[in-house]
C-alpha cells in the first residue's frame, strides 16, 4: 500500500483531527504573499502557496490552484477564488492589515486542506459541508489557543504553586510563559514531524519552496531547476509565527502585569481570567506587527539586517520543510501552473493532469 492511499485512509477515518491538525500547521507552510505589487522584485505576480494533503495549493492575487496526487497515481486539480473577509481599504492599512490575513489564511487554509482531502478520495463525490469547515476551523483554534496560551500559563501557574515562580501579576510568572511557550512551540514542530502523514506534508512545503523559488528565478519553470533550489523561503509562515511567538513572550511580560495593576479584579480566579483575556486580545496587534516585520524583512536590501529577521525562521524550516522527490514537485508545478494566468501559465512545464471545474 502506498504512503498516499495510507494518508487517504487516515484522513477518512480522522474528518475533522487531522485537518485541524493541519491547519495549525497551515500557519507554518503557508508564503507570506500580501506584499503589493510595486513591492515585488520580479515582473512576475507575486505568489505563495500552502502544502496540503498529497498536494500544493499555490495562491496568485484573489485566485488560488489546488493540485493533489490520487491513489491511482494521477494528479487532479482545480482553481478556485481566494476568499477574504476583509475587502475594506480599512484593513489594508499598515499595523491593521496582518491579523485580517491570518483570518483569511486560516479560513482559506482550511477550505483547501478539507478540499485536498477530497481530491485525494478515490472517489471524491463527497464534498465538505459548510458546517465541516467550521467544525474544522474552530477545532484549529482551540487547540492553538490551548497549546499556546493555556497550556504555557497554567504551568507557570504551577512554578508559582511550587514557590519558584511569581503570581500572574509578576514579572516572573511571564517569563516563566515564555519559557514554557517557546519549548511548546518548538516541540509541537518536532513532534509533529515524527508523523508519518504529518512528513508527507512537509516534503509538500519543501517542493512549495523550491517551486516559489523556480518561478520567481528561472525564466521557464520546469522540474529540472525547480529540482536546483532550495527548501528554505524568507516568506515562509514558519518565519511569521516565530516572530508572533517571540513577540508575544516580549508583550506579555512588559503588559499584562501593569495591566493586572490597573485593573485589578477581586479574586485569583478572576484575576487569572483577565489575564488570559489580556492575552488572547494581544493576539491582534502582535500578529498584525508580526507581518509588519516579515514584509520588511522581504523588503530589505542591506544583507546583515535581512539575515538578523530571516536567518532564525528559515533554520526553523528544517523543522517544517522536507526534501521533496520528483513527484511532489510534479505536484507542485501543477498547483502553480492552475494558479497562474495564461500568460504566466506557459512558463511552467507540468506532467499531465486532470482539470476539474
Amino acid at each position: 500500500m502506498t504512503a498516499s492511499v495510507k494518508s487517504t485512509r487516515n484522513l477518512r477515518r480522522n474528518k475533522f483531527f487531522f485537518p485541524s491538525l493541519f491547519a495549525i500547521h497551515a500557519f507554518l507552510s503557508q508564503s507570506i504573499d500580501e506584499l503589493d505589487k510595486n513591492e515585488s522584485l520580479s515582473v512576475r505576480p507575486l505568489v505563495g502557496g500552502q502544502a496540503v494533503m498529497e498536494g500544493v495549493m499555490m495562491r496568485n492575487a484573489d485566485v488560488y490552484g489546488l493540485a493533489v496526487r490520487r491513489p491511482d497515481g494521477s494528479i487532479v486539480a482545480i482553481r478556485r477564488p481566494w476568499r477574504s473577509f476583509f475587502s475594506h481599504p480599512f484593513f489594508k492599512i499598515p499595523g491593521i492589515r496582518g491579523f485580517p490575513v491570518l483570518v483569511d489564511t486560516l479560513y482559506n487554509g482550511v477550505g483547501a486542506l478539507n478540499r485536498s482531502a477530497e481530491l485525494a478520495e478515490a472517489d471524491a463525490n463527497q464534498k465538505v459541508t459548510s458546517l465541516q469547515l467550521a467544525v474544522s476551523m474552530v477545532i484549529a483554534v482551540l487547540m492553538a489557543v490551548a497549546l499556546f496560551v493555556l497550556a504555557p500559563h497554567f504551568l507557570s501557574l504551577l512554578m508559582f504553586f511550587l514557590h519558584i515562580g511569581g503570581n500572574v501579576e509578576g514579572f516572573s510568572f511571564h517569563i516563566w510563559d515564555g519559557f514554557f511557550k517557546a519549548c511548546i512551540f518548538f516541540g509541537y514542530l518536532w513532534l509533529i514531524s515524527l508523523m508519518p502523514d504529518i512528513r508527507r506534508v512537509l516534503c509538500y512545503h519543501g517542493a512549495e519552496h523550491k517551486t516559489i523559488h523556480a518561478f520567481e528565478s528561472a525564466h521557464i519553470v520546469s522540474q529540472a531547476n525547480t529540482r536546483l533550489q532550495s527548501r528554505f523561503h524568507p516568506r515562509c509562515g514558519t518565519t511569521f509565527l516565530l516572530f508572533v511567538i517571540t513577540l508575544s513572550i516580549l508583550l506579555h511580560a512588559a503588559l499584562v502585569p501593569p495591566l493586572l495593576a490597573l485593573f485589578s479584579p477581586v479574586g485569583e480566579v478572576a484575576k487569572h481570567s483577565l489575564g488570559i483575556a489580556i492575552k488572547l486580545l494581544l493576539i491582534v496587534p502582535i500578529s498584525s506587527f508580526s507581518y509588519e516585520l516579515i514584509r520588511y524583512a522581504a523588503k530589505l536590501r542591506h544583507s546583515a539586517a535581512r539575515r538578523l529577521l530571516q536567518v532564525p525562521g528559515l533554520f526553523l524550516q528544517r523543522l517544517t520543510t522536507r526534501e521533496p522527490d520528483s513527484s511532489q514537485i510534479d505536484v507542485a508545478l501543477v498547483s502553480l501552473a492552475v494558479a497562474l494566468d495564461s500568460c504566466d501559465r506557459k512558463l511552467v512545464e507540468t506532467v499531465s493532469y486532470t482539470f476539474q471545474d
